[in-house]
């Protein structure tokens, strides 16, 4: 089985809530996961783990968690061919750039050489209310990390 490090950035706390939940369906489904914030994760450990998801909320006019910032820019710099990646977010679709950190971390994750293996994770408004979408979501996902 795969093992899957989950690194997220969060301001308000809701991204990490999203990364436990992921985090928690995917351990019942026996995949070996590591969850990170991304204040303690390093671009450098990404060589470690099969399947890297990465996961923030989006601010301002659609940049990414403040907490990414570091690891965005250095990740500029790794080559992640080989890699399985997707990536998650919370949001509120009221902003005209609804979850936008989504879509800039698919594109630096694709832009290194990693594989998309879905669409990302938008979670629009109360990520408490999320779970059948999390279940959705990792389930695809894990059909696409399973041996």
């Amino acid at each position: 089985m795969s093992n899957t490090l989950i690194i997220y950035g969060t301001t308000m706390g809701n991204t990490e809530i999203l990364a436990g939940k992921i985090d928690s369906v995917l351990k019942s489904r026996e995949v070996e996961t590591t969850m990170k914030n991304v204040t303690d994760a390093s671009v450098n450990e990404l060589s470690e783990y099969d399947v890297i998801l990465l996961g923030s909320s989006t601010w301002g006019d659609g940049e990414l968690q403040d907490d990414f910032a570091v690891f965005y820019s250095d990740l500029e710099e790794v080559d992640l061919k080989g890699k399985k990646a997707a990536v998650f977010g919370p949001g509120d679709s009221s902003y005209e750039n609804f979850c936008e950190a989504v879509n800039i971390l698919e594109k630096r994750l694709k832009k290194c050489g990693a594989e998309l293996l879905l669409d990302g994770l938008k979670i629009d408004g109360d990520v408490d209310e999320s779970d059948e979408m999390v279940e959705k979501w990792t389930q695809q996902l894990t059909g696409h990390i399973s041996p």
